[in-house]
């Protein structure tokens, strides 16, 4: 498990479980509960440049990022720690 502090969103933290380049899990804390539960499910199985695809650059409001690219960032933190 790979613990992620964001920046510039509602969620304080995102826990992501990678194996190789496999999203095995995501966990968000704090944040907009249901769209990110249902986020974590979605990506549940996905391979991360997947993820990032659909996913890397979103923005929430005037953010210039949101939950959702934030979990990209950690995703991919994540998969360089197992592959060092």
């Amino acid at each position: 498990m790979h613990s992620y502090t964001p920046r510039g969103v509602c969620s304080r933290q995102i826990d992501v479980e990678v194996n190789g380049d496999t999203v095995e899990s995501v966990q968000f804390t704090g944040g907009c509960d249901g769209n990110l539960k249902a986020i974590s499910k979605l990506v549940a199985g996905m391979k991360v440049d997947d993820v990032a695809a659909l996913l890397e650059g979103n923005t929430c409001g005037r953010r210039s990022t949101s939950c959702a690219d934030q979990m990209v960032r950690a995703l991919r933190e994540a998969q360089a720690e197992g592959q060092a």
